[in-house]
């Protein structure tokens, strides 16, 4: 006899679908897995047969040949394991065939029956709404995460007896449904009216979320640069729901959820140590997951201590900048990761951390090049701003507390609104996006500003990259103001965040 039932593969941020054919026939008893399976994928035959003994659910004596469609995709996982299971019962005429048609299924088997949690179930499910099948089964333990897909009807078992009930039965099955809701707020939520003084930093902090921005932050140990760069996801307007499956979908494969609330509510804050491997930051591996560059996906990706970061995983960075995804080249393809998110990094300006102050400066000039010249210029490049953290004064420790998160939010969320509004026919959100015609379209100066961009142009020698990205700063402060278009003081400010190229690298 023969049966079939859908499953699914994931490599990089694609899901696969895969059929799990089965067949039982007349022959020496045996136990063939054809289709491409990894070796982890062939063991689900010993624990599948190891199971349904213990469960004393009894096989007949007869070949069995169970085969992974197609077979030029190479199959991993122990997600494998019910989908084999389910297939060589029906096959074996424990239950209907027919009960499979149009059910995905995937989860891992244990030797007594039970059936345990797998990484990269939302996506699986979300595939399965796309395949229009008439449910997808999954283990209990994924059943918030599978809940969170819309319009798809799902079923958690437990074992190997309520995975033949349910498929016998499906409409016996109740459970409660997900909610969707992604309000929340965490009560010890770090906030800027914690960050005392530093009111240039708290502005050019404010202009790179308003404009989705790259950010640098220079100044001597202590200045507060860790401090502020925690508090920006505060700052960033609230993730809507689709944004946070998406998210969810991408922590799912990286196996990185929660089990209590699997949905993630808040933008990501991901901070590398600065011993973090190249392949660590963009991902990677035989079947390739997630690295740091996209689990910063929609929030924010910090560099502390910048330049300690090795040369390798840092010009990594150059490519997801510009386009906002990562591509990862392999023997057995290439897989695309989302990366759309805001560089924010830190460093002193030399090892001693007081340069140019030289009266605390204990650093030769030699090591101070050596230590800025870890960072390339194509790198610096792409960072739009550029702001001094300096070192906070007594009566600013002791000063009142600043403007709250929340009322710096509202200001961010209204500028993201002027910026939705004006790019609802690109293929954009927000200016820190603009490539190409786009600048020269939305980025219109008045006179004055432009004599003064050429200026700026001729005297500090800027690339052609530089210049594009003081337009798309100057275009998002002219947005802070309301503005209709790019005036001299807007492109004088944007300027500012760039002089840190002759202040520090010279």
């Amino acid at each position: 006899m023969f049966a079939s039932v859908l499953s699914a593969v994931i490599m990089g941020m694609e899901v696969h679908p895969v059929q799990v054919e089965a067949d039982v026939s007349d022959g020496l008893p045996s136990f063939t897995m054809v289709g491409f399976p990894s070796a982890q994928v062939k063991e689900a035959q010993d624990r599948v047969r190891t199971a349904l003994k213990n469960n004393k659910i009894a096989l007949p004596p007869k070949r069995i040949t169970v085969n992974f469609a197609p077979a030029d995709i190479k199959k991993q996982g122990a997600g494998f394991d019910i989908p084999v299971a389910a297939a060589v019962l029906a096959a074996a005429g424990i239950f209907e065939s027919e009960s499979l048609k149009g059910v995905m299924m995937a989860g891992e088997l244990s030797l007594n029956g039970e059936i345990h949690a797998i990484p990269g179930i939302l996506p699986i499910v979300i595939r399965a709404r796309e395949e229009k099948c008439r449910f997808c089964i999954v283990p209990a333990g994924n059943m918030k995460e599978a809940g969170l897909v819309p319009d798809m009807k799902v079923i958690g078992v437990r074992n190997l007896q309520e995975m033949i009930r349910f498929l016998k039965r499906p409409d016996s099955y109740r459970e409660d449904p997900i909610s969707q809701s992604v309000e929340h707020k965490k009560a010890d939520a770090a906030d800027f009216r914690d960050i005392r003084g530093q009111e240039s930093l708290r502005r050019a902090v404010e202009i790179a979320v308003s404009g989705f921005h790259n950010l640098l932050m220079i100044g001597p140990p202590g200045a507060g640069k860790t401090m502020v760069a925690r508090r920006i996801p505060g700052i960033m307007p609230p993730l809507t729901f689709e944004e946070s499956l998406e998210l969810t979908k991408i922590y799912s494969i990286a196996g990185l959820l929660s089990e209590a609330d699997p949905l993630v509510r808040e933008r990501p804050f991901r901070s590398p140590h600065h011993t973090s491997s190249a392949q660590a930051m963009a991902g990677g591996g035989k079947n390739p997951r997630p690295g740091e560059i996209t689990l910063a996906h929609r929030g924010v990706l910090f560099l502390d201590e910048m330049p300690e970061f090795s040369r390798r995983s840092l010009e990594i960075l150059r490519q997801p900048l510009e386009d906002r995804v990562i591509r990862i080249s392999r023997v057995s393809g290439t897989y695309t990761f989302p990366a759309d998110f805001i560089l924010c990094a830190a460093m002193n300006p030399c090892p001693c951390g007081y340069y140019p102050d030289m009266n605390k400066c204990r650093c030769t000039s030699g090591q101070v090049t050596g230590y800025l010249n870890k960072l390339s210029q194509p790198l610096l490049d792409r960072l739009d701003l550029c702001a001094d953290a300096e070192q906070v004064s007594f009566s600013s420790l002791n000063g009142k507390e600043g403007e709250s998160s929340a009322l710096i939010r509202k200001r961010v969320e209204r500028v993201h609104e002027i910026q939705r509004e004006r790019y609802k026919k690109e293929k954009i959100q927000f200016n820190g996006e603009l490539q190409g015609k786009q600048i020269e379209m939305f980025c219109t100066t008045e006179r004055e500003a432009a004599v003064l961009m050429e200026k700026a142009f001729e005297q500090m020698g800027f690339s052609a990259r530089s210049y594009h990205r003081i337009l798309k700063v100057a275009r998002t402060i002219a947005d802070m103001e309301g503005a209709d278009i790019i005036r001299r003081r807007h492109v004088g400010e944007a300027l500012s965040y760039r002089a840190f190229e002759k202040k520090y690298w010279i």
